[in-house]
């Protein structure tokens, strides 16, 4: 068994981190058996380099190694390039084809990107993992082949059968043994190392002087978090071998090329799952403003009913303070300049009785008091009914946790279920 350095040497690989030494150990280790092999990791990380170790090491080195980049194979053509199909079998077939589990046959096939391939193929490639046997498209002559799985995503396999994008048992017959290969920031000791690396061999295909980096430039390249891995790290060793004329790189230069270098790295916490008790959209937050402005219509509906109908202003202020509150607010300092504000609302002069002259009865001043209690629009009251359905699908029908959400009481929301018959 070769040891990890050698494995590096012959395959090219910079660093020593421990992460990746385990991760090369765990590749060596498996190569001389069929197992299948998942490799996960970040985008740009150097996935690829280890289905290949574990291909060379394997009793199948002699045999044909293919990488087939799943993502890059449009859906409706994907089982002919995996599978092969019969002449005649879909429109433009015109010569039977083999595919690559075929010709790879007593060989290694390299599945990058394997969350991205549809469920249809997945059934598939289930039944090649569990007993060698698959069906070209067009055809109903079961076929055998003897082929090593090596797989690798950056995908978030779990989450992708959360979602019902990836098939749970398939991806445990893929992750046999699963190799992680740790992204660039967290491999810190080899980031310098592998910009030395690109630059030196940058400067020999371009026949150039290699550049080199001052103390304060390496220390902005170890501070960067690189989400494009070793693959950003090599392109930005490209560029600058090739624009700059100064082969010493400041800081102030490197910082150019860096992308959002100016951002701060300060780490934040992302909220991954949507808040269920938040509206989706825009327009869901202008319904929820509406049916909140509709409530403190209706209180100051009834508040104004009050004093119509009680000639005591003090009593109907006191009857109501609760509600006085809400409507004019309660914040801080500005309570007794709102508090005044309210008493000159409620302070109405007090109504003249004329005597009555003639035997026609008196004509009611308020009259528009009845238009008060007129329904409003049918849109709103259905944009309001809305609001309380997806607020108790949201909260499992709890009421008192819908109020909340909602800004009403427990009794309110339970008299308009009642009402609107939900």
């Amino acid at each position: 068994m070769e040891s990890v350095q050698a494995i590096k040497q012959r395959f090219e690989i910079i660093g020593n981190d421990p992460k990746l030494n385990r991760a090369l150990e765990k590749a060596v280790q498996v190569a001389p058996t069929d197992i299948s092999v998942l490799v996960t990791g970040e985008s740009g990380v150097g996935k690829e380099a280890v289905p290949k170790i574990i291909h060379s090491l394997s009793h199948r080195k002699h045999a044909k190694y293919i990488a087939v980049n799943c993502g890059a194979i449009p859906e409706g053509t994907i089982d002919s390039e995996l599978f092969g199909h019969e002449k005649g079998a879909f429109t433009g077939a015109t010569q039977t084809r083999s595919g690559y589990f075929e010709v790879a046959d007593g060989g290694t096939i390299f599945l990058d990107e394997v969350g991205e391939l549809p469920l249809t193929t997945q059934v598939r490639l289930l039944r090649i993992l569990e007993n060698g046997e698959f069906l070209k498209v067009g055809s109903s002559q079961v076929q055998k082949t003897d082929v090593r799985i090596v797989a690798a995503t950056n995908m978030n396999m779990l989450d992708a059968i959360k979602k019902e994008k990836f098939r749970e048992d398939l991806y445990y017959r893929l992750s046999t043994v699963e190799i992680n290969i740790p992204p660039l920031r967290e491999r810190q000791g080899d980031i310098h190392l592998l910009f030395r690396k690109f630059a030196s061999d940058f400067g020999q295909k371009y026949k150039m002087p290699t550049i080199r980096l001052e103390d304060d430039a390496i220390q902005l390249l170890l501070k960067h978090r690189w989400p494009g891995n070793v693959r950003q790290l090599r392109n930005i060793a490209e560029q600058i071998s090739v624009l700059e004329e100064e082969r010493n790189i400041s800081a102030y230069v490197l910082n150019g090329y860096l992308p959002n270098a100016n951002r701060s790295n300060l780490p934040a916490v992302v909220d991954q799952k949507k808040d269920e008790g938040n509206f989706s959209n825009e327009r869901e937050i202008l319904y929820k403003v509406l049916f909140d402005m509709k409530g403190d219509l209706n209180d100051l509906k009834k508040l104004t009913l009050e004093l119509l109908k009680n000639k005591d202003s003090a009593k109907v202020q006191e009857e109501n303070e609760t509600l006085i509150r809400k409507i004019y607010g309660t914040n801080g300092e500005d309570i007794q300049e709102e508090e005044s504000t309210a008493m000159e609302v409620l302070h109405l002069p007090e109504p003249q009785v004329e005597p009555q002259i003639h035997s026609q009865p008196q004509e009611d001043k308020y009259h528009f008091a009845e238009e008060i209690e007129e329904e409003e629009t049918l849109s709103l009251q259905e944009k309001e009914i809305e609001l309380i359905k997806k607020s108790l699908e949201r909260n499992r029908g709890k009421r008192k946790a819908a109020a909340a959400e909602l800004g009403i009481s427990e009794r309110t929301l339970y008299r308009k279920i009642k009402q609107y018959d939900l």
